[in-house]
């Protein structure tokens, strides 16, 4: 699509050398391309899954919205697929008619991962892509602009709004060199991660670029593109060379192959250059991603669980990389490994060239092709565990028990670990073999519902189970915010920690449910007090709401009645949800204020200040004031004002 020279004739002359300019000046609606203003872009593709798509369509069906005018848009069902009562399955079906209602394809509940299966099925180089699942940037692995936001967002896109976005400010990430055995593309990002952290890409995104992008694979690209998100940034994206088309050729997809890379003469806001002839085999410790060491530097430790999966490691060539190396041995007695195949398709694969009987014969566990044990769906580890993974996030308690060692690695460095019973450098066991990739993978559709046409979708009946309640609406600011400190909480909390997941996804679309278990891993007794005391405000420390886009972490704390948050600092999907539904984030201006708000003191906001970026909050009960600003937009806090972003486009813009 073509755009006039008016919209992009202030545009940065930088950005639009590089790809993610590229793509962004031919889907750009409305402002301008400088880092960090706010634009408008067209989305081309959506995604959903089960734990954020019941929201996402709840607030569609809102907003009135009763047909995709995307050119592609799937509902996956990859998260919560364990039916041990009604609410599951409910909501499966409940997707499933909205699916056809809506013209969205539907991936079924055992049909894979959603990022797994838009890499092989969907993502298209030069597309826009936005998901309501934080890792959606997997796709960039095929130059896919794949962007993660909140279910309101994605719901909004799939009506055909632009979606709104500040640009971001371009890292290039120089790959030289090769990987050498044994160590592989989970060591680049971690590698990345080590550098950069987990707040280091907010407000930036990541490009690939280099002789070294050549080396690698899509599915290797896409592991990397995954992890990116973990830094903060938000988007990650890879070029399409003769690499892509020839992983779009295996997948029957060539047609829809373009070339697409950078200028010869393109310039990054920032370079990072990494050597990956010199990069060894690196692992993140407990509890965050970004805690990498190299492997050699913590062997020895004694493991007692392995997970292989997840959207970040569950391709073909990882799974049959896991199965080379398992390949006439057992793992360790005293191991559990299992295996989460990253979709069905992967699984076929496997079985149809004999990968899977390795992998069976070695001792490990298949799997679902779902997420599980990633966002904490079974497969626990005992108390006090190692447990070596090779998915995205390590949080304390995610993996569903509170004091589990949890490391991040590649599959070499996994699988090394579950033949020797401790962490092991994987170069310590020797090289691989030759491992030649098929030429084809072949594409299984048993699980895959086309969406009927325009006509007999208005015959379907959307139907919904008891526990799938209707989306509650925020009233507006009132003049005066007042609230007592509902909780004041440390750096780098995730929404896991907010709302988490694991045994109470079942409750998502329940939102009075499940708003009881809000802070629950931080404090349980937080849901009595927000009740007690009609909501209030919650002080947090650095990066706030990094993680999952689960937007119950803002929807849930709505319910409650949380009137804003006050953080040194947010992450960037977290900040749009809290907009979104109505809570105020304001940062501090001075970081050393933190420390002069306690738990229970009273606070005051004057709405009619929040027109200016900077402001001040009164602490009534130390009689202080303290001085806070926001990054919001003028039409961001209109919407602020009005209730949130879905209060304020349901009574003033309805979609038709």
């Amino acid at each position: 699509m073509e755009y006039s020279n008016k919209i992009l004739k202030d545009a940065d002359p930088k950005i639009l050398k590089t790809v993610i300019g590229m793509i962004l000046s031919q889907h750009i609606v409305q402002g301008s391309l400088q880092p960090g203003d706010e634009i408008g872009i067209t989305i081309d593709q959506t995604l959903t899954q089960d734990a954020t798509g019941t929201v996402a369509y709840l607030e569609a069906e809102v907003l009135g919205i009763n047909r995709a005018k995307t050119e592609l848009s799937v509902s996956y069902i990859d998260h919560n697929t364990l039916k041990m009562d009604h609410k599951n399955a409910d909501d499966h079906v409940y997707l499933q008619c909205v699916a056809a209602k809506y013209g969205l394809i539907l991936s079924k509940a055992g049909n894979g991962i959603c990022h797994q299966i838009h890499l092989e099925r969907y993502a298209r180089p030069g597309k826009t892509l936005l998901g309501s699942d934080s890792h959606t940037p997997t796709s960039g692995g095929i130059c896919c602009m794949g962007i993660g936001a909140g279910g309101l967002d994605v719901a909004l896109a799939i009506g055909g709004e632009p979606f709104l976005l500040k640009t971001p400010k371009i890292i290039g990430v120089k790959l030289t060199g090769r990987l050498k055995p044994m160590v592989a593309a989970k060591d680049v990002i971690l590698e990345v991660l080590r550098i950069l952290g987990v707040k280091g890409g907010v407000g930036k995104a990541l490009e690939y670029f280099g002789p070294g992008v050549k080396t690698l694979s899509v599915p290797e690209r896409a592991t990397i593109t995954n992890m990116g998100v973990e830094t903060g940034a938000t988007t990650s994206i890879f070029p399409s060379d003769e690499v892509t088309l020839d992983f779009l050729r295996s997948v029957d997809r060539e047609d829809q192959w373009i070339p697409l890379e950078a200028d010869e003469d393109a310039e990054y806001d920032e370079v990072i250059e990494i050597n990956m002839s010199k990069l060894v085999p690196l692992i993140a410790k407990p509890h965050s991603p970004d805690d990498v060491v190299p492997v050699s530097d913590v062997a020895g430790i004694k493991v007692d669980q392995v997970c292989i999966g997840s959207c970040t490691n569950s391709s073909f060539k990882d799974l049959m990389t896991a199965a080379y190396m398992l390949k006439g041995k057992r793992v360790k007695p005293e191991i559990s490994l299992t295996v989460s195949p990253g979709s069905m398709s992967v699984i076929y694969d496997l079985a149809e060239h004999g990968y899977l009987a390795d992998l069976l014969a070695a001792g490990a566990r298949i799997l679902e092709c779902t997420c599980g044990p990633c966002i904490g769906q079974g497969q626990a580890p005992k108390s006090g565990a190692v447990s070596v993974r090779t998915f995205n996030r390590n949080f304390k308690g995610r993996s569903g028990t509170p004091d589990a060692q949890i490391y991040l690695s590649s599959v070499e460095t996994a699988i090394s670990c579950a033949l020797t019973g401790v962490i092991t450098d994987p170069r310590s066991m020797g090289e691989l073999r030759e491992m030649p990739m098929p030429e084809k993978l072949r594409m299984q559709t048993g699980l895959v519902l086309e969406p009927p046409d325009s006509e007999e979708a208005k015959e379907v009946t959307i139907i919904r189970g008891p526990n799938i309640k209707p989306i509650e609406l925020r009233g507006e600011l009132p003049q005066k915010v007042k609230g007592t400190v509902l909780i004041k909480l440390e750096d780098n909390i995730s929404t896991d920690i907010i709302m988490p997941a694991g045994i109470y996804l079942g409750l998502r679309s329940n939102i009075p449910e499940y708003a009881k278990h809000v802070f629950e891993p931080a404090d349980p007794d937080f849901y009595q007090r927000a009740k007690e005391r009609d909501g209030g405000f919650v002080i947090a420390g650095e990066n706030y709401g990094q993680g999952s886009s689960r937007e119950h972490a803002a929807l849930c704390p709505s319910y409650l009645g949380v009137k804003g948050v006050i953080a040194k600092s947010f992450a960037r999907i977290h900040l749009a949800n809290l907009i979104n539904f109505g809570i105020i984030p304001l940062t501090f201006k001075n970081i050393d204020d933190y420390d002069r708000v306690d738990l229970n003191d009273e606070l005051q906001i004057d709405a009619a200040a929040l027109d200016s970026s900077e402001l001040i909050i009164k602490n009534l009960t130390k009689g202080i004031e303290i001085p806070v600003q926001h990054t919001m937009t003028p039409s961001e806090i209109i919407r602020i004002k009005a209730g949130g972003s879905l209060a304020y486009i349901s009574r003033n813009q309805p979609q038709n």
